[in-house]
This record gives C-alpha cells, sequence and structure tokens, in this order.
C-alpha cells in the first residue's frame, strides 16, 4: 500500500494565492495534504517550498491515481470541474470543495455575498466605504481577480471581526455547497466565461449557488435572472432604474435633479457620486440595498458614497491631453462591462466617443455590441487575438484601425481625436494574449496616454 492510501490526503489542485491559502490552512489544522498543478511553474511555488519544504508536489499534469485516491480535492478557482481527470475522480466518489465552501463553515462573523458578471468590485470598495463611515468592523476578501485579492481564508488570521465581505466569482461558487450568506446578491449576468461553461444556463446555476443558505436577498428589478430558482419568503430588498416603492431603492427627481432614493427617502442626488455612468448608479443602489440589509443607517450610506471615489481600471479618468479626456477600463473583460462603460461616457460625449477594445474574447458572441458602439462611436481601434471578430460584427458601420499594440493603439486613438472627444480603453475581452492580467494592461494604457503628453 502506497503512502497516498496510508494517509489519505486532501489534495490541494492548482497552486496560486488561493492554493497557497488552503495549504496554511490545511497544515494549521494537521490535515495531511499535498499540492497538484498542471503547471511546471506555478505561481506561489518558491513560497510553498519555503515554507513547507517537505510537502508533496505534483507538478506538470494531473496524476489520475494522487486525485483519485485523495481524501478529499480542494479545487482553486482556475481550474475546471470538467478537467478530464478531475471529472474522472468525482465520478468515482472523491468529495470535492473550494476555499469558499471551507470559509463559509468556519467564519465566526456573518457574510455579505456579492457576484455578478460586472461590477462586483465596485459594489465591494462602496458596500466597504459605507461599513467604514458606520464604525463596523470588517475584512474583506475572496476573488483574487479584484481589487482586493486576498484569499478568503486568509482573513480568518485576522483579529475578530463584525462582518465579511466576500467578491465571489463563479468559479468559486462551483464547490461552494451551503454558502449562508446573511445576505446576497446577483448584480447582473452577461455572457462571460463561455470557454468553461456549456452556455448561459450552466453560467447562471453557477452564479446561483451564491443564494444557498441565505438569510436576506438583494435583487435587481431590472435583471430577470438576479433572483433564487423558486419562490422564497426570505427578507429582501431590490434596486432598479425605475421610481422605488416602498422598501426599493431607485431613483426619483427631488429639487430638479436625479435621485438615488430608498422608497420616499432621497439618499443622494447622482450629481454627487464622483463614479459616472449608468453602471454606476446601479453599483451605487446595489450596495445601498446591501447596506440596508445590513441595519445600515442612512447617513452612514449616505457619507459611504459620497466618497467613494472608484476604483483603478474601472472607467479612471486618466488624463486630458489637447482637450482629449482618456479613461481607463481595462476591468471590462467582458460584453457587457463594455457596452455598459460606453454607454456611459457615451451619454457624456454625445458622438466624440473613440474606444479601444480587443483581446481574448474567451469565446463570446460580440454580436449584441455592434448596436451600442454604431450609437455612440465615432471610431474604434483593435487590439489583440480578436479584433478581427469584433470587426466583423460591426459591418463597416463605425471607421475601424487596427494596432499591434496598445502604444499604438492609443496613438491612432489620438490621431482621431479632437478637443472635447474620449477615448475609452474597454476592451471586451481578457488581457492574456498580450498581458499577464488587466491590471498590466491598464498600466500600460495609462503610461501610453502619460507619453503623449
Amino acid at each position: 500500500m502506497n503512502d497516498l492510501n496510508e494517509q489519505k490526503l486532501t489534495v490541494v489542485v492548482g497552486l496560486g494565492a488561493t492554493g497557497l491559502s488552503c495549504v496554511r490552512y490545511l497544515v494549521s489544522q494537521n490535515q495531511p495534504c499535498m499540492v497538484v498543478d498542471s503547471r511546471s511553474n506555478p505561481p506561489g511555488l518558491e513560497q510553498l517550498r519555503k515554507e513547507y519544504p517537505q510537502l508533496k508536489v505534483e507538478l506538470g499534469g494531473f496524476n489520475e491515481t494522487s486525485l483519485s485516491q485523495a481524501k478529499e480535492l480542494m479545487m482553486s478557482p482556475g481550474v475546471s470541474l470538467q478537467t478530464r481527470e478531475i471529472a474522472s475522480a468525482i465520478a468515482s466518489g472523491v468529495p470535492v470543495t473550494g476555499d469558499i465552501d471551507l470559509f463559509s463553515r468556519l467564519a465566526p462573523a456573518p457574510i455579505v455575498a456579492v457576484t455578478g458578471s460586472n461590477g462586483k468590485s465596485t459594489v465591494v470598495a462602496l458596500l466597504a466605504e459605507i461599513l467604514r463611515a458606520a464604525g463596523c468592523e470588517f475584512a474583506v476578501g475572496g476573488n483574487l481577480d479584484s481589487e482586493f485579492g486576498q484569499p478568503a481564508l486568509d482573513l480568518l488570521n485576522e483579529p475578530d471581526k463584525d462582518l465579511y465581505v466576500l467578491e465571489l466569482s463563479s468559479f468559486q461558487l462551483e464547490t461552494t455547497e451551503q454558502l449562508g450568506a446573511e445576505v446576497a446578491v446577483i448584480l447582473n449576468v452577461s455572457e462571460d466565461h463561455m470557454d468553461r461553461y456549456a452556455d448561459m444556463t450552466d453560467y447562471l446555476a453557477a452564479k446561483r449557488r451564491i443564494f444557498r443558505a441565505c438569510h436576506k436577498l438583494v435583487l435587481n428589478r431590472d435583471e430577470d435572472v438576479s433572483g433564487m430558482d423558486g419562490d422564497t419568503a426570505l427578507p429582501r430588498w431590490s434596486f432598479g432604474f425605475d421610481v422605488p416603492g416602498q422598501g426599493e431603492v431607485g431613483l426619483n427627481t427631488v429639487s430638479g435633479e436625479q435621485t438615488l432614493c430608498f422608497g420616499a427617502e432621497a439618499v443622494l442626488a447622482v450629481s454627487d457620486l464622483k463614479i459616472v455612468g449608468r453602471h454606476n448608479i446601479a453599483n451605487a443602489m446595489a450596495a445601498t440595498c446591501l447596506a440596508l440589509a445590513l441595519d445600515i443607517d442612512l447617513s452612514s450610506i449616505r457619507q459611504g458614497l459620497q466618497r467613494f471615489p472608484g476604483l483603478p481600471h474601472r472607467c479612471q479618468w486618466v488624463a486630458s491631453v489637447d482637450g482629449v479626456d482618456y479613461y481607463n477600463d481595462s476591468k471590462a473583460t467582458n460584453v457587457g462591462a463594455a457596452i455598459a462603460a460606453v454607454q456611459g461616457l457615451g451619454e457624456k460625449t454625445a458622438g466624440g466617443l473613440l474606444l479601444i477594445a480587443g483581446g481574448d474574447g474567451k469565446g463570446a458572441d460580440f454580436s449584441t455590441l455592434a448596436p451600442v458602439l454604431q450609437r455612440w462611436l465615432k471610431g474604434l481601434v483593435l487590439i489583440g487575438r480578436d479584433a478581427e471578430r469584433i470587426a466583423a460584427v460591426m459591418d463597416g458601420s463605425v471607421p475601424i484601425q487596427f494596432a499591434s499594440d496598445l502604444d499604438v493603439a492609443v496613438q491612432q486613438a489620438a490621431s482621431l481625436a479632437e478637443s472635447g472627444d474620449v477615448v475609452l480603453l474597454s476592451p471586451a475581452c481578457a488581457s492574456l494574449d498580450m498581458f499577464e492580467n488587466f491590471k498590466q494592461r491598464g498600466t500600460a494604457f495609462m503610461q501610453a496616454v502619460t507619453a503623449l503628453q
């Protein structure tokens, strides 16, 4: 009998920051474990070997024997459950979990859970600003693609908190059985990660796992898919762009200004928000609902919303060069996010908007992008792997240029722009065909804009 059979190890599948956090927790609990990764040199490997030199590690592929004889598979979100060797082990009866599933069983304070195709990080950051204003002790973590990028299990090492706010991806939710959140929300759902899911139904099913065993709901009245399957008697708060009824958050006109309201009570004039665009108004309303569900007072909500400056790489104003404003929206890694940014800035510029887009489309359908671009764009500069696919859906309705890299794209957009125009980087694609991540892409854009000056 080999060592694996004798010890029945928990196998951490996929290293990186999440995998490393899982190992740290398992070791702290004296639970025998090992790490497997399909990559030969995954992120975190050097740190793992430094902290746990005796730990067994298998790299460069998945060993079916190791997986099938595991006590449990603890999945990193970057590894699909459909991977052949993983699926085989699960089919043979090996239990599967993830860091969020484990965290939900261990957390000593209530959890606020936020997911959605777009806006997760902004809503979480808005809520954090509100919680600060209310004097709450809280911790933020979860999705490592976010600005907060801290693995959930690492939050357990911090001093006691009143609340944990988790930004969750569909990948993390796939292995989460009973999250038990105090309040949960699906902000919106648009086509994303179609290289990992069979279809939108499959993708939405992963998102809806956020509601499992939750105590309260926040719903988007403008999105049919934001709620739970079936009827539920759970307490709920909702947001939308219509005039709100009692207990709802929405928009109304107060003293001649468009105002975010909770029922008949004014919360904040839209003009007092530092973030711009229709999508960010929705984000502010979602954060307001979450705060109300947590019994936060309106004064703290108002204060938090008003002082929130926005997040880097999300419709972030960069500079004005020769009368042209440049905005970095590199976080727009899918079509829905790009549509929101184009609409928001298109309304502001009234025909003077130039868009830089393209990258790795992750199998997305770009056809829904076309009507929005046709309405608002003065010109389109395309980069990356799927540039031709985006151009194909435009049908010649907007002037298009192709650029070999982002520096060239910024120069081309600048040459097309006139004073009063806006140049927006909102790629509608992931960055991995040209950059390490969306942050590196956004930084490269800002550097290219700086070079124009």
